[in-house]
């Protein structure tokens, strides 16, 4: 139960990271396709200090060396991606919907909140497992 709520904190730090890189994005650059741009930006710092801070305090991982924290990391990202589509597809249905910001942030965290539940059991089954660490 312990683990559960510090990783449902750790969510909630890089979700609120994702959106504000987003918000930011966007009160920076309004031109054409900003809305998509931002989504992007908003991800690849959200995916980099999820991947920080799940490899820390949820899995306790340390990497032998760069290379070997880079392959890790590779496989984290690439665990995301049917979990980044889900968020990307409720924050654009939300925008399309309801045509404003708070309501396309809105879909951006319920899609987050829903790719980070099923983001942790692939990446403990797939990224961070005990054996796989050391051989890497």
């Amino acid at each position: 139960m312990k683990l559960a709520a510090i990783y449902a904190l750790l969510a909630a730090i890089a979700t609120a990271t994702n959106i504000g890189a987003q918000a930011g994005f966007l009160l920076v650059y309004s031109g054409a396709y900003a809305i998509a741009l931002s989504i992007m930006v908003g991800t690849g710092i959200g995916l980099i200090v999820k991947y920080a801070l799940d490899k820390r305090y949820i899995f306790r991982f340390k990497a032998e060396n760069a290379a070997h924290d880079s392959k890790v990391f590779m496989l984290y990202a690439s665990t995301g991606l049917i979990t980044t589509a889900v968020f990307w597809g409720f924050e654009l249905s939300f925008h399309t919907l309801f045509g404003t910001d708070q309501m396309r942030y809105l879909g951006g965290v319920i899609g987050l909140a829903i790719g980070y539940v099923s983001k942790y059991a692939l990446d403990k089954r797939f990224v961070f497992r005990p054996q796989e660490q050391s051989a890497c």
